[in-house]
């Protein structure tokens, strides 16, 4: 048998010239010949070749294919996995009686179907086979962790247990995977412990497929421990863990463990980008985003489309809307990914009325709307009050069948709290089936947009009593709606409960409502001394809810204060001069007036136009301050 790279080279030119004499003499070939055939088949990269063989057997052979020679196309046809044609060939050693009581046949035959994620045909050879080898047992542990049958996968390895079989290195892999996939973590500790005792750990295979149990268990430090005594990390290591911690919303990280990465030996594939890329997206990243775009390029990597929707993702979420666009417009096919990207980067890029017109454009193309983007384009509704336009999703998703999904029905009650009506909000919220913890907050914040606080913290105290643990989106609704009905003492119960009785810790949102609170009930050095003395002093939007509640009750002294901060931390925020510009107008200080306006053009600051939106019947219409056309 042929065996350097050399003879495989010169086995595969002469396949031709093979199939030439053999076609020409069909009724006098061998099965000598056929096997000679048979064995340069193998040693080249197409395997179809040996299937062609296989035919010609079936066909014209005076004796059927011998055990060694139907294991050699077996492992062929297991390599390119081409599963129609080991049907095939299933057939012909049935008919001619070479798979009866021949194990080895019988283990090749299993392993095909396994790898070619037939579990049921392989389980069903797998039982049939009285001896079975460690490698039977691996590759049916395998078939079953990769063929969406998990449990299955754990089973199997008890029975194999029991038979007294041990594991490998070819064995662990596939059962934390399926530890991993079922989120059972006891299980998935005794299996490592398991690894330990056999020494076992620091195989990088090994160690790997640990370091993605403990990802999908959500025990990111467990994983970062095992990583950092890996004594050999490979590129799926780095995978893994950056993907990992983009996984569990841990972008930061992530990026920074990109950025760690060894340079050298390591090119970036797709499965590195598509695990750093969401985490670019996460924290607003453009500059890396745009970095890894570029690489992109240069390295002549091929673009396919979960790296083109995650590059439109990261662009649209960094409000860098051009370029998303020019990847989306780009773009041979268009899938619902791409779609809802680019819908609601419009919609967070504050161009609601665009993304409803891409909502239109997508339905003329064609492509059917699922569930993500019809939360999408509702998100895009109650950002320009498009009530007619929601409601007429809401009568779609409820003929899809969308409308008992938490995600929808959550959707659906933001929209109509926003978009005005607040008894819809409430009643969606009555109706929905199941409820979670954003649905809780989505209509705590309802009622606080509505200026029912009152009602907005019996919500919060029914979400409480239910068993269901406020986070900090839920404080933050909360403390909102203290804010928009003046209660005082509730808000700052409120914002001391948060980190005392449920250990979170206070954010930017939680101090602004705060301020906000203050500022509105009037207690503007109340609020002054709150922001000096709880670390929010670098904070610019804490310094802008003060300096918005400064210009309610007219205390130009501390908008001055407020507006400095501002100005500091954020010197290209055109607010501050805005609303000094406004409070010096009202008090006729003139000058004041054309300093701080000199000031804004001289930092080069402009401020927008402001705009409006109406809803017809058939478009939904923008239009800016200054715009005398007409649509």
């Amino acid at each position: 048998m042929l065996s350097s790279s050399k003879s495989s080279l010169f086995a595969f030119e002469r396949l031709p010239l093979a199939y030439g004499l053999m076609n020409a003499c069909v009724p006098h070939y061998s099965t000598k010949s056929l096997s000679r055939l048979l064995q340069l088949s193998t040693l080249t990269p197409l395997h179809i070749h040996s299937l062609d063989c296989h035919s010609v057997a079936g066909g014209a052979a005076s004796e059927p294919l011998a055990s060694l020679q139907c294991g050699r196309l077996l492992q062929s046809l297991t390599n390119s996995r081409s599963l129609g044609q080991g049907r095939r060939l299933h057939a012909h050693m049935v008919a001619s009686g070479v798979l009866l009581d021949n194990t080895y046949l019988s283990t090749k035959l299993c392993a095909m179907y396994a790898v070619c994620g037939c579990v049921r045909e392989a389980r069903v050879i797998f039982d049939g086979i009285v001896l079975k080898s460690s490698f039977l047992w691996n590759v049916m542990i395998r078939g079953c962790a990769c063929g969406g049958s998990p449990l299955e996968s754990l089973l199997l390895y008890r029975e194999m247990l029991k038979f007294g079989r041990r594991s490998d290195n070819f064995t662990y892999p596939f059962v934390l995977m399926a530890c991993g996939d079922l989120c059972l973590v006891e299980v998935g500790r005794r299996v490592h412990s398991e690894i330990i005792a056999c020494g076992y750990e620091s195989d990088v295979f090994v160690a790997n497929s640990l370091l993605s149990m403990y990802s999908k268990f959500g025990q990111m430090e467990i994983a970062q421990k095992l990583f950092d005594r890996m004594p050999v990390k490979d590129l799926t290591s780095w995978n893994t863990m950056i993907s990992g911690y983009a996984r569990n919303n841990d972008p930061a990280t992530s990026l920074s463990l990109f950025a760690d990465r060894p340079l050298t030996g390591s090119r970036l594939d797709d499965a590195t980008l598509l695990g750093v890329l969401p985490a670019c997206a996460d924290l607003m990243a453009l500059k890396q985003g745009m970095e890894i775009h570029a690489y992109i390029l240069r390295s002549g990597m091929e673009i396919n489309g979960f790296l083109v929707n995650a590059l439109i993702d990261v662009y649209a979420n960094s409000k860098f809307i051009v370029g998303a666009w020019r990847l989306f417009k780009n773009m041979c096919r268009k899938d619902n990914v791409s779609w809802n990207s680019m819908i609601s980067g419009y919609a967070r890029h504050g161009d609601a009325a665009e993304s409803l017109s891409l909502f239109r454009r997508m339905n003329l193309e064609g492509v059917v709307p699922d569930a993500v983007t019809l939360i999408a384009v509702l998100g895009a509704c109650d950002r320009v009050g498009a009530m007619r336009f929601g409601t007429s999703l809401h009568a779609y998703l409820i003929g899809k069948g969308y409308e008992n999904r938490v995600t929808v029905g959550t959707a659906l009650v933001d929209m109509y709290a926003k978009c005005g009506s607040l008894e819809c909000s409430r009643q969606v919220f009555d109706e929905m089936p199941v409820k979670n913890l954003v649905s809780w907050s989505a209509m705590i914040s309802g009622y606080g947009l509505h200026g029912r606080g009152r009602e907005a913290l019996a919500c919060f105290d029914e979400m409480k009593a239910k068993g269901i643990r406020p986070d900090e989106i839920t404080f933050a609704s909360a403390l909102s709606a203290c804010g928009h009905t003046g209660l005082v003492r509730e808000g700052r119960e409120i914002f001391y409960q948060m980190s005392k009785a449920y250990c979170l810790k206070p954010k930017v949102d939680h101090y602004s409502c705060v301020v906000d609170i203050l500022g509105r009930a009037g207690d503007l050095e109340g609020a002054y001394k709150f922001i000096m003395n709880m670390d929010a002093k670098l904070i610019a939007d804490v310094w802008g809810a003060l300096l918005s509640a400064c210009r309610i009750h007219h205390n130009v002294e501390l908008a001055e204060i407020a507006a400095r901060n501002i100005i500091s931390l954020k010197p290209e925020h055109i607010g501050p001069y805005v609303t000094l510009s406004s409070m010096y107008a009202a008090d006729r200080r003139w000058s004041d007036v054309e300093r701080i306006r000199g000031l804004a053009r001289l930092n080069g600051l402009k401020k927008p136009p402001g705009c409006s939106f109406v809803e017809s019947d058939i478009m939904i219409y923008r239009s800016l301050v200054g715009d005398n056309s007409h649509p």
